[in-house]
């Protein structure tokens, strides 16, 4: 019997369900367990792995998230200054820098995940070895909230005790980790890092296309790029989480794109009145020649 069909036994039946235990209850248990079934499954499981990783599509939020209030934020402050070379070297610099720092980050985080997963499963490889008693238990414990007959309880507790997937099972079931691909480490670096460059070279956009000494025009035009952008990101985040369709889903997509504009100008409003006030520091600190 697979994992998978397993887990299609198993969500047939709720936690918290009042439902009792009838013989067709028994029957159509059974029949789950035909290797027609499971072939019918693992086509179904072959087709769900199509689809993009869900952890994928959280890295490039992530990275998106960052990418497009820190250098936004960034670039508002340094158009405080008046030079466009500044606010773009700065920005630049600022988009290789934070690219490669996120994807390090990334890539150092789901080494970890990879190696939490290997020791966990050597842990759990060498209790079903040492100690199957406890194992049985376990196996028990996992399916009693699904109210199973008791009877297919037993039969599965006695076919996992001696199934080499044991320890995938007790993984996946009590563990709840899923085994990492051996490429996650580097798709993970490289999708936060190109969300990050992506995210934060869109505010810079505007500055390659202004005089050098035209940075207020290029930021206002960057706020208005950077508000439809975040809003567009907000809501779009907030809709894949939630879905695209019903009034519901898309007022919560309006207030997760609202939020998205409100964070944003926040960090570059705060990034502007911080340099400003440095710059008046400054010059109130070491006075303009012309003024001496």
């Amino acid at each position: 019997m697979s994992i998978t069909s397993i887990s299609g036994l198993m969500s047939n039946y709720s936690p918290l369900s009042g439902r009792s235990s009838s013989v067709e209850d028994e029957k159509e248990s059974h029949l789950r367990l035909n290797p027609d079934v499971e072939a019918g499954e693992k086509q179904v499981a072959e087709k769900k792995s199509r689809w993009i990783d869900g952890r994928t599509v959280s890295d490039a939020i992530i990275g998106l998230s960052d990418g497009m209030t820190v250098p936004f934020a960034l670039t508002a402050g340094l158009s405080a200054l008046g030079d466009t070379k500044v606010v773009v070297f700065g920005g630049m610099a600022e988009l290789i820098a934070g690219a490669i720092s996120m994807g390090l980050g990334g890539y150092l985080g789901a080494k970890s995940e990879e190696e939490s997963y290997k020791a966990t499963l050597k842990e759990t490889q060498t209790q079903t070895m040492t100690d199957p008693g406890s194992v049985t238990g376990t196996i028990s414990e996992i399916f009693e909230p699904y109210e199973l007959p008791s009877e297919l309880v037993s039969q599965l507790t006695h076919h996992l005790s001696a199934s080499p997937l044991l320890p995938s099972f007790l993984m996946n079931f009590q563990h709840t980790l899923p085994e990492p691909s051996e490429s996650r480490a580097v798709i993970c670096a490289l999708t936060i890092a190109l969300g990050y460059f992506i995210g934060g070279f869109v505010p810079l956009l505007p500055y390659f296309f202004v005089g050098p000494h035209e940075a207020f025009i290029a930021l206002r035009w960057s706020i208005a790029t950077m508000v439809v952008a975040l809003f567009i990101f907000g809501y779009g985040k907030t809709c894949f989480v939630c879905g695209w369709r019903g009034r519901r889903n898309i007022r919560k997509g309006v207030v997760g794109g609202v939020q998205m504009v409100l964070v944003g100008g926040l960090a570059a409003g705060s990034a502007m009145g911080l340099v400003k006030a440095f710059s008046m520091l400054a010059d109130g600190g070491h006075p303009h020649p012309d003024h001496q």
